[in-house]
């Protein structure tokens, strides 16, 4: 497959063995290595023998793919909205809000001189 080209061996059987999984969770069947496996077969590739069980491990402990899952915008820190166009008055009600700006407060940090050794 074209989009697989430029991964390495290892990062082309985590990303294969990743989505096999996620194809069985979505599918609702079990997640052993059986169905990985054929999964796996399926869309023609191979992995190396070791990564399914180490997967179908780790699945098991976790109780499934949906702690990997996370909900569309979950985490992160929101993007910026974007400007433009009238929102049929909407926007003319918001009122942006102000921001306090705080004072600089000088420290004396002891010693008895400035930068400059006025002091």
């Amino acid at each position: 497959m074209a989009a697989l080209d430029g991964l390495t061996k290892m990062e082309k059987d985590d990303l294969v063995v990743s989505l096999s999984a996620l194809l069985c969770a979505d599918a609702g069947a079990e997640l052993t290595a059986d169905n990985l496996n054929s999964a796996i077969s399926a869309s023609g590739n191979s992995v190396a023998p070791h990564i399914v069980p180490v997967v179908v491990g780790v699945l098991e402990k976790s109780e499934g793919v949906d702690k990997f899952c996370h909900a569309p915008g979950a985490g992160g820190g929101g993007g910026g909205g974007g400007g433009g166009g009238d929102a049929g008055g909407a926007a003319a009600e918001a009122k942006p809000e102000e921001k306090e700006e705080e004072e600089e407060e000088e420290i004396d940090m002891g010693g008895g001189m400035d930068m400059f050794g006025d002091g």
